[in-house]
């Protein structure tokens, strides 16, 4: 079974060399390459790919904003981002948006493929010694509710302590989730305490 792989960059001559580039690769298949994320979601329904090769910034759209998107409605597609730019900021709004993978236009073919199957396999890949470097992602006010989490308080107790109402709790809560990209309370302890956020 080839991996199916949907590309979208609205730079045409970029996108075609990228494609036939994966087309050399056995086990990938380009199922489409599209420059107008307008069209993403039908194509996602039409070909139902394994992994979306995105461009991070486009001229009317946001690379970024359409992989929470996907992230969140379609989360068998995996998202690599692909950037011209290797801004720490730009790792970091990959990470954090859902992405599996970041790889810079500099980057061989190869390393790029590899990006697309270790996406499709569930691996994220990163320039870890860029994230490790990278001051919390979460704000002051979430490594607050963060810390009374991993002291096992209640939502009801944090909205007590920390003067807020329950509705703003839960708001932060689910941010925190999202930004450490788990799924529960304590998903998000263990990985803010493997990130070095909390002690």
């Amino acid at each position: 079974m080839k991996i199916k792989v949907l590309l979208v960059d609205d730079h045409l001559l970029v996108m075609l060399g990228i494609q036939q580039l994966l087309e050399h690769e056995a086990d990938l298949e380009v199922v489409n390459t599209i420059c107008h994320p307008a069209r993403l979601e039908e194509e996602i329904i039409k070909h139902n790919p394994d992994v979306i090769v995105m461009d991070i910034r486009m001229k009317n759209d946001n690379g970024i904003e359409w992989t929470k998107k996907i992230a969140e409605t379609y989360p068998t597609c995996k998202v690599v981002i692909l950037s011209g730019y290797d801004y720490d900021e730009y790792i970091h709004a990959a990470y954090e948006a859902g992405a599996y993978a970041f790889v810079t236009k500099e980057n061989s073919a190869f390393e790029l493929a590899n990006a697309i199957r270790q996406s499709h396999l569930g691996i994220k890949s990163f320039p870890i010694d860029r994230l490790s470097n990278y001051n919390s992602p979460l704000t002051k006010i979430e490594l607050n509710i963060l810390q009374l989490i991993s002291e096992d308080k209640t939502n009801a107790e944090i909205s007590e302590l920390l003067n807020i109402s329950r509705r703003t709790v839960e708001h932060h809560v689910s941010s925190i989730l999202r930004k450490l990209d788990v799924d529960s309370r304590v998903g998000a302890v263990v990985k803010a305490m493997k990130l070095g956020i909390l002690e």
